[in-house]
């Protein structure tokens, strides 16, 4: 448990919570909680409850360094990535830093995406995209408005060059959606 000065953090709040630099990031948003207890075991967040989770997330954190700290740390959750398919063909062009990502479409249609990145923050960048836009149907892909990336002020805070390599990882998640979309018709 940790301790807080915030007032808008009530003390029986604190388990929703977790630490990031001192600073209290919200851990699973009190709606998805009661409906996980109102027995939908396998709850699956829409891409906006996602959005709008990173976006509380980072609204704990009014410090960019903090930001860039828990940017940093989501990179390390993401799976390992393997080696040998870190080739040309799973590189994103545009980017600053190298950055792979791959996709699958799994048995329910859902595409499920693996992705790395040799540099920090851009795979933390990547580690955001794959929590919102991973194991979804390309329709759903296709259709996503991904606001949270101006709402938690990420676009006005990357060089120039980083924010290429975000719009070209995007461009290429869409690029599989498409592709497997057409496997469909």
């Amino acid at each position: 448990m940790f301790h807080t000065n915030n007032p808008d953090i009530a003390k029986s709040d604190y388990f929703n919570y977790f630490c990031i630099n001192n600073h209290p990031v919200r851990a699973i948003p009190s709606e998805c909680k009661d409906k996980r207890r109102n027995g939908i075991k396998n709850y699956t967040m829409t891409i906006n409850e996602t959005q709008d989770e990173i976006i509380e997330e980072f609204e704990g954190l009014t410090d960019w360094m903090d930001r860039y700290a828990y940017i940093i740390d989501l990179g390390n959750t993401l799976p390992d990535f393997p080696e040998n398919e870190k080739t040309p063909q799973n590189l994103i062009e545009g980017c600053q830093s190298r950055v792979w990502i791959t996709a699958k479409r799994l048995d329910d249609g859902k595409i499920h995406f693996e992705a790395d990145s040799d540099a920090l923050i851009v795979k933390g960048i990547v580690a955001l995209l794959m929590r919102v836009l991973d194991d979804r149907t390309p329709d759903e892909i296709l259709g996503a408005d991904l606001y949270f990336v101006d709402k938690i002020g990420l676009k006005e805070h990357l060089s120039p060059t980083r924010s290429n390599g975000l719009v070209a990882m995007v461009k290429q998640i869409h690029n599989y959606a498409r592709a497997f979309k057409m496997l469909d018709n």
